[in-house]
């Protein structure tokens, strides 16, 4: 029922199984039992064709119970994305929701559809599998045709049962048509990573008119297992003869093992040392008793100079460091002459910590080597890529490494799963034994790739009739893919940089998106070079929504800001120079939803300890725009921002499940909050020093939202635009702009923890 599941991917299970099914298609029918044996192709071996993006059979198949299975390259982080992939392909088919099920994340039954990243799920990976439904379809439909003696263009399908229009009688299943068969068909894709819509040789899509399924909300069957803890989570993954591992780390960044005492653990039953050049990691029996002897383990470091500087001094790091490399994004007109012309310049600087993907639960992983082979299960985004790292970690073919996804702790980037799943890749060839590895809340917090730290400059020419002239924007930090997030490479993860191969940063970050429009514009970004190079606990990685909190911040809080010099109140001074008429209508809908009062300048004349203040941001993201009014209360006495209401207007094109939007809309919102008021990542000279929820404290439940109201706005003609990230990304300017309009001071710096907004309202 849209669920997904593990499933048996042998040939034979998929051919028997009630639920795993298989279906061939070919131009001339069905390819049955006499075929696969006349081919020498043994159907309990399997003859199911080859995973390849090209061919029907690696995104759909037909059981013998004519249920519908569907092989998804993604996975899903806690939003649904099953769901609505069923809904699409059901659709497209017309068959019920609940003969649907999504199996997800495993590289032995799916093609990598690029994992887990960029809002994609729906946008590539649904709209790819809603083509490869609508093919099916039309294939089945033909096939129907031939067996009826009617027409393709007279016939219906309903609940999978195809019928001729004019006699009702004359009617067969897809079960009955290809039911436990294989598909030999062949997707004429331009290329895997395009636009499916613009696939030729396949058949179109239907018109939104003929959905059924599609824009409703459907029961989520994975939910109660998650709430009574009976599904499977990579964390209680076990195989036979298995061994447990902990990594050990240097208190110093950059220092590496030079003598270890392998006899300080001999009491330690089952414990093995596992050094190979920076790589250093323990195994043992249970788990506990690989945790005592990675503690009891004596180790001589060696002696590097101090890696970081004082954390103070971040942001006056950042300000003075030459730059690597710098892009301009945008730019229009003379941006000089406006400001020479200027009758008054408008300038502000803006700063954001490194932040920590702070997942609920550290990394764990579980890899097993069986000769030239191996398996990898991991609770990271994107099991394609992280197969191909183990497989490039242990010297194997891609091809000879499955990867495997169960339920984990969840991401939204570029998290410690890939790290782990290396590391653990790493231990496993060592000590000969399947080996699950899970890190230690230390590690997953002081060790995962890190949201980098920037600081913003933004400064605005205004003409004599309060025209804005000029504007002009520059993001300047650590670059966002020092790392890459995809885990492919062995440079992009922790053991690729402790056992010295090397490497190839990216020098990358942004700028703000949406469609606002000056006669002389310029925006750029600049990228300085890390503080360590390798095997650093802050490196530049994509966080949810890479870069987009930030940039959002810095350029929402700047419009406000610029909105106030010019006398404009907030919202109109938008609406006057966004261009885009569905980033208008977003504006507006907010605007509306909130019951918003245009003034200009804070809240005025409040008393008392509480003060009250609303704040607007609004952000494109990859086609999707999301505007929100956030409502907060600030403690005068005590400092404590609290994000009392949200309402966030929401357009990601085609709506595929409402409720399920609704609810990631919400957890961004929340996270988004989170990130804002209290995340932030310190460092002391040799070391990381927030390793827990204590020094990196997250929004717990006293500090939830009281309301956050969601307006949807629908494009049912339109595709999916994805909504996994667009509405974190106004979230830190919109609370920082109700932060102003309820003390009337302005914050620049994130995040607004209680110690900076005492201070703040001390100061002024």
């Amino acid at each position: 029922m849209g669920k997904h599941e593990r499933i048996d991917t042998t040939r034979r299970g998929l051919l028997k199984g009630a639920s795993a099914g298989a279906l061939v298609i070919t131009i001339g029918g069905a390819v049955g039992l006499d075929f696969v044996k006349a081919t020498g192709k043994a159907l309990a071996q399997g003859a199911k064709p080859p995973l390849h993006p090209e061919q029907l059979d690696s995104y759909l198949a037909v059981g013998a119970d004519g249920r519908v299975s569907v092989f998804f390259g993604k996975m899903d982080m806690g939003h649904g994305l099953h769901t609505a992939v069923a809904q699409m392909v059901g659709d497209e088919l017309d068959v019920a929701f609940k003969d649907v099920t999504v199996y997800m994340g495993d590289t032995r039954t799916s093609v990598n559809q690029g994992g887990a990243s960029g809002s994609t799920g729906l946008q590539l990976g649904g709209v790819q599998m809603r083509m490869a439904a609508a093919e099916a379809r039309r294939v089945l439909v033909e096939m129907a045709a031939t067996k009826l003696g009617v027409p393709a263009a007279d016939l219906v399908v309903v609940d999978g049962v195809v019928s001729a229009k004019a006699d009702a009688a004359k009617k067969i299943s897809y079960k009955d048509l290809i039911g436990g068969k294989y598909f030999n068909h062949k997707l004429e894709w331009n290329k895997l990573w395009g636009n499916p819509l613009k696939a030729v040789g396949i058949a179109k899509p239907k018109s939104h008119k003929e959905y059924k399924l599609i824009g409703k909300d459907f029961a989520r069957e994975d939910i109660a297992p998650k709430v009574y803890s009976t599904e499977k989570h990579i964390m209680d993954h076990k195989v036979a003869g298995m061994v447990h591992g902990r990594m050990i780390r240097p208190q110093v960044v950059g220092s590496v093992p030079v003598k270890v005492d392998e006899a300080s653990i001999k009491d330690i039953p089952g414990a093995q040392v596992v050094w190979k050049q920076g790589v250093l990691g323990v195994v043992a029996n249970t788990e506990w008793d690989a945790i005592k002897a990675a503690a009891k383990l004596k180790v001589i470091w060696s002696e590097v100079p101090k890696p970081f500087p004082n954390y103070t001094d971040l942001y006056s790091h950042i300000r003075k460091a030459p730059v690597l490399e710098k892009k301009t994004e945008k730019q229009n007109g003379e941006i000089a002459k406006s400001f020479e012309g200027a009758a008054k310049v408008v300038s502000a600087e803006y700063e954001w910590p490194f932040q920590s993907h702070a997942s609920m639960a550290p990394a764990t992983a579980v890899v097993e080597i069986k000769g030239t082979k191996a398996t990898l299960w991991t609770g990271g985004q994107k099991p394609h890529f992280a197969r191909d790292g183990v497989a490039a970690v242990l010297g194997f073919k891609q091809d000879d490494v499955d990867g495997i996804w169960l339920i984990g702790p969840g991401c939204y980037g570029r998290n410690d799963a890939g790290d782990c799943a290396m590391d653990c890749a790493v231990l496993a060839q060592a000590v000969g034994k399947p080996v699950r590895l899970q890190y230690s809340r230390e590690e997953g917090t002081g060790w995962d790739p890190k949201g980098p730290a920037s600081v913003i400059r933004a400064r605005a020419a205004v003409d004599a009739n309060n025209n804005v002239i000029g504007f002009e924007f520059t993001a300047k930090g650590f670059s966002r893919l020092e790392v890459n997030s995809n885990e492919s490479k062995t440079h992009d993860c922790l053991a690729g940089h402790t056992l010295g191969h090397p490497l190839k940063p990216t020098q990358a970050f942004n700028i703000p998106a949406n469609s606002y429009a000056f006669p002389n514009m310029a925006m750029g970004w600049e990228v300085i070079a890390p503080f360590v190079e390798r095997a650093s606990p802050l490196r530049g990685a994509h966080l949810r929504d890479p870069n987009g909190p930030e940039l959002q911040f810095a350029g929402e809080s700047f419009i406000d800001e610029l909105a106030l010099a010019v006398g404009v109140d907030p919202i109109e001074f938008r609406l006057k120079h966004a261009k885009n008429p569905r980033d208008l209508a977003v504006i507006k809908a907010a605007m509306e939803k909130s019951g918003w009062k245009p003034r200009v300048g804070p809240n005025k004349d409040q008393t008392g300890d509480i003060l009250r203040g609303r704040g607007f941001a609004y952000a494109q993201r990859n086609g999707s725009r999301v505007a929100i009014v956030a409502e907060v209360e600030v403690n005068r006495r005590t400092g404590r921002v609290w994000g009392k209401k949200f309402t966030v207007a929401h357009d990601c094109g085609q709506i595929i499940a409402p409720r399920d939007l609704r609810e990631c809309i919400e957890c961004n919102i929340v996270q988004g909050l989170s990130r804002a008021t209290l995340e932030e990542v310190k460092f002391d000279n040799n070391k990381v020093t927030s390793i827990d929820w204590e020094t990196y404290p997250i929004l717990d439940i006293m500090d939830m939202p009281e309301t956050i109201d969601c307006v949807l706005l629908d494009y049912p003609d339109q595709p999916p635009t994805g909504a996994g990230e667009p509405s974190i990304r106004p979230v830190a300017g919109a609370v920082a702009n109700a932060v102003f309009d309820a003390t009337g001071v302005r914050i620049r710096r994130a995040p607004f923890t209680r110690e900076r907004v005492r201070q703040a309202l001390s100061s002024a």
